[in-house]
């Protein structure tokens, strides 16, 4: 019996223990959301920061106060020690918005921390001031421990939260709400005001340049690209002169250093050289491309990273995930509303006013001040007197007269009585009068005094605000683009391996650590595998080389014997996608089956091999010619044509084969300023091998280039860019800025260096070419003036200038005037048709 009393017990205590452990967990979670981590969609703030702003409004006198003195007023509101309070003041300065600081408040591009709180100062600024506070305004509560009353929000009337950004982490749930520009957020303010559409995307202070195609508004699952700016300095040097949002120059360097011993970039060395400005500057190993190390530092590196925005808010007491234009929307509708209820207060007090004054000249212009000189039994006879002499003068009043403005007018000096001046009072009547009616009207006006608002807000505070983080869509940078080379790959072909560490065994190529590579055996298998130092594929290997997905041009011509029948197949197969490890079957799959002939043909080429059949063969005819141009480009799991169902001896190469696809196409992107085969951009046109590419800049430079995929034009520069051929004359004008005329010429390409820059026009500051084309026959539009005074012309080029060498500087086409603009005139249907 005792023992079941007991075992009861021990179970009713068990529940209690498990329910208190779920009500203290609920109440744990819902404080830290609440009172620690994530902001409130009124003020934009956590508790922590308004209660640093509510203390330092207490001690603003104008002056600084040392951080130290501003950390303890708080501590009187905020029960979570001085750390939290230190951290979260200097977060705040740094972000250069609500606190004016003075000293070393740290550097958020550099990861250095702010100086110890006795020897830094700040105060609250001009901005704050009038856009965060507002006793009467503001709901009230009291402190933790019931001494003093702290603000429930502050009554602020600007988007603070989309400004400022948030980030935090609570339990079960965190908040990450990039920080906006101020000009921007006001332009959007106007416009919401105005009913007109809007767009809001993140500005950094550390600059840089952002993809916002995948924001979502701020929302859970958008995302933002950040990278920093990198210039080419020359050849040999890179200078990186900002840091992605969130990523100090320390983390970048190390970043660009870790890279660098993984093989992924080549570099000679780093150096941190920022001052007032960012700069890391970044040497180039031998040999190494500037642009392809540019694209190898977004990729492998902290100079882009990606940023998942989550934007958390409390709403009403609760977790509210919302877009930044919802958060847009509620701060200004809140603002309206704290502006409608400042001038409900300003009318209330300048009719509380008007009233007194008025009683106050009718006071003393009706002489009623005389009751008080009359002899009354007591003291409330004398304010009923004052009370009855006032009766006939009620019609002129608006509200009524209670006994408190009685006593009031009782208490004015004596020697205002006689000095009084009644037309000063008539004066701030009038004043009070005219303060009213504006009031009124802003009141019946409220969106135009809103707009007014946010406009004098931007005239006052915007000045240096502008938005520093470039927006840009960035381009999709492949691995393959930017490997390096940065190891040697070696094969043992009898016994089947492949790998970086196979010394000992012949040498195949010089390949990347972040390649794929293909292989292909003897017995007819296929397999791609990652770069190691030592990886199986099969015995008797006869093809090694850089697997490059999705390439449908190369095409491998095989003749295989079947183990189970004897015959032999002929097939034709492009490999554009595997999984990488697997071994993928060639052959009909028996395990006695092997290759005859296999071929690489980067082209699709098909050639003509002769095959010898074994003499015991009985075959009538033991040697014939096979011409692969016969067979059609299938799939690798294709079985194939029958060549022969006689046993083979030997397949060789009789004539070289010829290309059976069309030319690689190739198009340019002038968004990226980058050679794609994805038809994004202009079409250059039909590549072979040897061709090349013509590129003529702005600034009067030409080169000849390859058709390389990896390099990169500066899109801003690029006038003309197309393939190249040396038969075409160059028609180009040019401004000779020294002689303010602009300059025609016609010119062959007479060099054939690969990526050098050739200028062609006068060297000068302020030279630049205004047009150029390659048309047999240009025709060039000319339109200068303006208004009544435009005058037209079109002009065929080959008639003004003559076809001279490429560094001669040209014939005088026209004297140099700003409203000059030009345009070749393009030809539709073997017609010239003019754009002017």
């Amino acid at each position: 019996m005792a023992k079941s009393k007991i075992i009861e017990q021990i179970q009713n205590n068990d529940k209690g223990l498990h329910g208190q452990y779920k009500s203290w967990f609920l109440e744990y979670a819902s404080y830290v959301i609440l009172e620690r981590a994530v902001p409130a969609v009124e003020d934009g703030l956590k508790p922590v920061q308004r209660r640093i702003l509510h203390a330092m409004k207490e001690m603003d006198d104008g002056r600084f106060n040392k951080v130290a003195n501003v950390i303890g007023q708080t501590m009187q509101y905020h029960p979570h020690g001085d750390a939290s309070i230190g951290d979260a003041l200097v977060n705040m300065g740094q972000k250069d918005l609500l606190i004016e600081t003075q000293g070393n408040w740290g550097d958020i591009r550099t990861g250095d921390d702010a100086a110890a709180a006795r020897y830094i100062e700040g105060r609250l600024s001009k901005f704050a001031l009038e856009v965060a506070f507002n006793a009467k305004t503001t709901e009230w509560q009291l402190s933790y421990d019931g001494r003093k009353n702290e603000p429930v929000t502050l009554p602020m009337k600007f988007p603070l939260l989309l400004a400022q950004g948030a980030d935090g982490i609570a339990v079960g749930l965190s908040t990450k709400i990039l920080p906006h520009n101020f000009c921007e957020l006001i332009d959007a303010s106007i416009k919401y005001l105005r009913g007109k559409k809007f767009e809001l995307y993140p500005d950094f202070q550390t600059g840089g340049q952002v993809d916002v195609n995948d924001y979502n508004q701020g929302k859970r699952g958008g995302k933002v690209k950040v990278r920093a700016h990198i210039e080419e300095s020359d050849k040999k040097t890179l200078l990186i002169k900002s840091v992605p949002y969130g990523v100090t120059t320390t983390q970048l360097m190390d970043s660009i250093v870790k890279a660098n011993d993984q093989g992924k970039i080549k570099i000679k060395k780093v150096t941190d050289n920022t001052a007032a400005d960012v700069e890391i500057q970044v040497d180039l190993a031998p040999g190494i491309s500037p642009d392809i190390t540019i694209d190898a530092l977004y990729k492998f590196t902290d100079c882009e990273i990606s940023i998942s925005p989550n934007a958390c808010v409390i709403v009403d007491m609760k977790p509210q995930f919302l877009g930044v234009n919802d958060l847009l929307k509620i701060s200004v509708d809140k603002t309206k509303e704290l502006l409608e209820k400042e001038l409900q207060i300003r009318l209330n007090e300048l009719q509380e006013k008007w009233h007194y004054t008025s009683l106050e000249k009718i006071f003393f212009e009706e002489k009623i001040y005389k009751e008080l000189e009359k002899k009354h039994e007591t003291w409330e006879k004398v304010l009923d007197a004052i009370a009855k002499a006032f009766v006939p003068f009620t019609k002129q009043l608006k509200q009524e007269i209670s006994k408190e403005d009685i006593i009031r007018l009782t208490e004015k000096p004596v020697r205002r009585i006689y000095k009084l001046d009644i037309e000063e009072l008539n004066e701030q009547i009038k004043g009070l009068e005219a303060d009213i009616k504006q009031v009124k009207h802003d009141l019946n006006n409220l969106v135009d005094f809103a707009v007014s608002y946010f406009e004098n807000l931007l005239k006052k505070y915007g000045k240096g605000r502008e938005r520093k983080t470039e927006i840009k869509m960035f381009e999709v940078i492949e691995t393959r683009q930017v490997a390096i080379v940065n190891t040697k790959l070696y094969v043992n072909r009898e016994e089947g391996f492949i790998g970086t560490g196979l010394k000992k065994d012949e040498f195949l190529f010089d390949c990347s650590t972040l390649d794929d590579i293909i292989a292909f055996t003897k017995r007819g298998i296929m397999k791609v595998v990652k770069v190691s130092d030592k990886v199986s594929i099969g015995e008797n290997i006869i093809h090694v080389a850089v697997f490059k997905k999705n390439d449908e041009r190369t095409t491998y011509n095989m003749i295989y014997a079947d183990g189970a029948s004897g015959k032999s197949f002929a097939k034709r197969f492009n490999v554009t996608g595997v999984t990488r490890d697997k071994e993928y079957d060639l052959t009909k799959g028996n395990d006695k089956s092997k290759v005859h002939y296999f071929s690489i043909n980067p082209n699709a080429e098909a050639e003509v091999v002769k095959i010898v059949l074994t003499p015991g063969s009985k075959a009538h005819k033991k040697e014939f010619e096979y011409n692969f141009a016969e067979l059609e480009i299938k799939g690798r799991g294709s079985m194939g044509n029958t060549v022969t169902k006689y046993p083979i001896k030997s397949v060789k190469l009789l004539e070289a084969g010829v290309a059976t696809i069309a030319g690689k196409k190739l198009w340019y992107d002038d968004q990226f300023g980058r050679l794609n085969e994805d038809e994004k951009g202009m079409l250059l046109g039909s590549f072979d091998e040897e061709d090349r590419i013509l590129v003529i800049y702005s600034d009067g430079n030409y080169e000849i280039t390859d058709q390389e995929i990896s390099q990169k034009f500066d899109p801003d520069k690029v006038l003309l860019i197309e393939k190249f051929d040396p038969e075409k004359i160059i028609s180009a004008v040019y401004l000779d800025d020294e002689k303010k005329q602009y300059m025609v010429k016609r010119f062959k390409i007479e060099t054939t260096t690969l990526h050098n820059m050739f200028s062609f026009i006068k060297e000068g500051d302020g030279n630049y070419v205004e047009a150029v084309t390659t048309d047999e026959a240009p025709v060039l539009a000319m339109q200068s003036g303006r208004g009544s005074q435009v005058r037209k012309a079109k002009i065929k080029i080959e008639k003004v200038a003559e076809v001279t060498g490429w560094k001669t500087v040209g014939t005088k086409l026209a004297d140099f005037n700003k409203t000059i603009e030009m345009e070749w005139v393009r030809k539709t249907e073997g017609r010239q048709q003019e754009l002017f």
